[in-house]
């Protein structure tokens, strides 16, 4: 009978390592400001990205894919806790400026991320590059490695010089760990450098790696470039003296993490991990005005609610079970990654919260399509003001409040839209849809409504 019982627990015990090492790896991919047309794969006139087009060549491109904020601290919370970040109390960027009212804001341990999830189930996890989710001055509950992150490896703030990796908080800002490392180099070619390591010391497990990128974000700087921010609060902020010279610092800031992506995929091929690794390309927002990457046939940039905004390229690669040469038109959100690899790794949602995002894996797996849903959009500017949108299959509304107080939701003004007639935004049809523009502006304030009744408590905040 002992005999018998040993046997079972051995076999329980094999079996477990074996489930374990069938469970996929997952690589997420990040970039900073790339609007929807900054890769050739996705319409990029100005040059050519081959290793993120050849991840779509071999994987599928989601061809209405959208972030979940308008810019980077918001759309950062909704993927890793996959809600939407009012939720968690981070609607605007968090600033560097001390005085600022979103400035003591930050990611709190309550929230339960994708990294915490999996790694309770054995994954090993990293973060390498950008994080923006709190300024640990404030509060060391705010650094990644108490929401789920084994290893960090990057830095804090919004963003840091590519040379000195001087922080737009004007202090010194590159991280392994908990320990601040002065460490010569291009943070893209960094990020790349330890995004490959990881890999290789985690072979033999499942892992989780997320690279959020600090290209193409400002400062605007191409290797060799020399540094543009000092601690002492030096800001040499670049300024192209022509067309040319900005499109090639454009391909210059871009090109290193295509490269990186190809170093990704041809690592992974040579360690037999390809077969067993999910890697997602996509970027937090849309465009910045620094560079063109936004699609000429959207309205507005980073920031706005109107699509040039939130739409972004999105690229899912997994040899053997994502069809190569692929693409989907169903629309998703950052918000549906976190459901999404969770349902992958067969690791159960957080009990005691609901997700806001959905499992695409039928969509990627299978070409499946998905329920419709709405989704939305709050977005609130460094300067206070607030805007809305709400998409509800082909109809957009969109919500201004010109002129109200700083934080406030006075003085609605009210845009209709229909996106598979009038992709740019250009016609209002409000006037012609007033029912239509009501009922969506009841909803969209009773959504705003439902994500503040529960949202975790934060310092500071609008009005200031």
């Amino acid at each position: 009978m002992i005999e018998r019982l040993v046997c079972l627990l051995a076999f329980l015990v094999f079996s477990s390592f074996a489930l374990a090492d069938d469970r996929p790896n997952f690589v997420i991919i990040m970039v900073d400001d790339m609007g929807y047309a900054g890769i050739s794969c996705f319409g990029n006139p100005y040059f050519q990205t081959p290793e993120i087009d050849r991840l779509a060549a071999e994987g599928m491109r989601l061809t209405d894919f959208h972030s979940s904020g308008t810019v980077c601290s918001p759309t950062r919370a909704g993927l890793l806790t996959g809600r939407y970040q009012q939720r968690a109390g981070i609607e605007a960027v968090i600033h560097p400026v001390r005085s600022h009212p979103e400035h003591r804001k930050g990611l709190q341990t309550s929230e339960v991320t994708f990294a915490e999830m999996l790694q309770s189930q054995g994954y090993a996890t990293a973060l390498i590059g950008k994080w923006h989710q709190g300024y640990v001055h404030n509060s060391d509950d705010f650094h990644p490695q108490n929401h789920g992150f084994d290893q960090f490896i990057g830095y804090r703030s919004g963003n840091i010089d590519f040379v000195s990796h001087v922080g737009d908080h004007d202090e010194h800002d590159w991280w392994h760990g908990r320990e601040e490392t002065k460490e010569e180099g291009y943070v893209t070619d960094l990020i790349n450098e330890y995004a490959i390591d990881f890999i290789e010391k985690n072979r033999d497990q499942p892992f989780c790696l997320y690279i959020p990128h600090l290209a193409i974000h400002n400062p605007v700087q191409t290797p060799g470039d020399p540094p543009r921010r000092t601690e002492d609060g030096g800001w040499n902020r670049w300024k192209p003296a022509d067309s040319d010279e900005r499109i090639e610092k454009y391909r210059g800031m871009t090109l290193p993490i295509d490269q990186g992506v190809g170093q990704i995929r041809q690592t992974l091929i040579e360690l037999g991990l390809d077969r067993k690794t999910l890697v997602l390309f996509f970027s937090d927002n849309g465009a910045a005005n620094d560079f063109p990457s936004g699609s000429p046939g959207l309205r507005g940039n980073k920031g706005s609610v109107y699509e040039g905004g939130h739409k972004v390229p999105f690229i899912a690669w997994w040899p053997g079970r994502i069809a190569a040469g692929s693409k989907s038109d169903v629309p998703a959100i950052t918000l549906d990654v976190m459901p999404t690899l969770l349902s992958l790794a067969g690791v159960q949602s957080p009990v005691d919260r609901r997700l806001d995002g959905v499992d695409l894996s039928p969509v990627l797996l299978r070409r499946q399509t998905l329920r419709s849903r709405p989704l939305f959009w709050a977005s609130l500017s460094n300067n206070g003001g607030r805007s809305e949108a709400m998409r509800d299959g082909p109809w957009k509304l969109v919500v201004h409040h010109p002129g109200a107080a700083k934080g406030s939701f006075e003085n609605e003004r009210l845009e209709l839209y229909r996106l598979d007639q009038d992709p740019a935004e250009s016609t209002n049809l409000t006037d012609q849809h007033l029912d239509q523009a009501a009922q969506m502006l009841a909803r969209l304030k009773e959504w705003y409504a439902d994500t503040q009744r529960t949202a975790t408590p934060q310092l500071g905040g609008w009005p200031g």
